[in-house]
């Protein structure tokens, strides 16, 4: 019976560890879940198309604490003016350096030691459900 037990437990065990390493795309409408992760990663999943400019929308849920978190990932969205020699009109004028840039592609949410389960915003451990809302199909990756 002790042996039954052990051997139980390790299978379930490397399902867990399995489980919880994984990437799925997750089409628009669609949601994946994690199971207490170490990282998540987003990723767009295209380049998308003249509607969308490859914007990927969603928000995760966190069993951790039951609040959720919008994410919007742009990579061709411009974040600022490109204006004249790479910055806004006026920045040249005042010796400001550029504060153009594009958005990102991908992010990664860490899991947090520091912190008891719930008593952050960002805690991901527990159960994370990754919700696409959006136009575009995300890439969720497990680690």
């Amino acid at each position: 019976m002790r042996k039954l037990a052990i051997v139980l437990f390790v299978t379930v065990a490397s399902f867990c560890l399995a489980a919880s390493a994984f990437a799925a795309n997750v089409a628009p409408g669609g949601m994946s879940k994690c199971n207490f992760a170490g990282s998540i990663n987003f990723e767009t999943a295209s380049n998308g198309d003249a509607e969308d400019r490859g914007a990927a929308n969603g928000y995760i849920w966190k069993s951790s604490n039951f609040t959720t978190v919008p994410f919007t990932l742009a990579p061709n969205d411009d974040m600022s003016f490109p204006g004249h020699g790479g910055g806004a009109a006026g920045n040249a004028q005042v010796g400001m350096p550029s504060k153009y840039s594009k958005g990102v592609k991908s992010i990664t949410i860490g899991h947090q030691n520091n912190f008891s389960r719930g008593d952050s915003i960002g805690d991901i451990s527990g159960e994370v459900r990754i919700h696409n809302t959006g136009t575009v199909p995300v890439t969720v990756t497990c680690g």
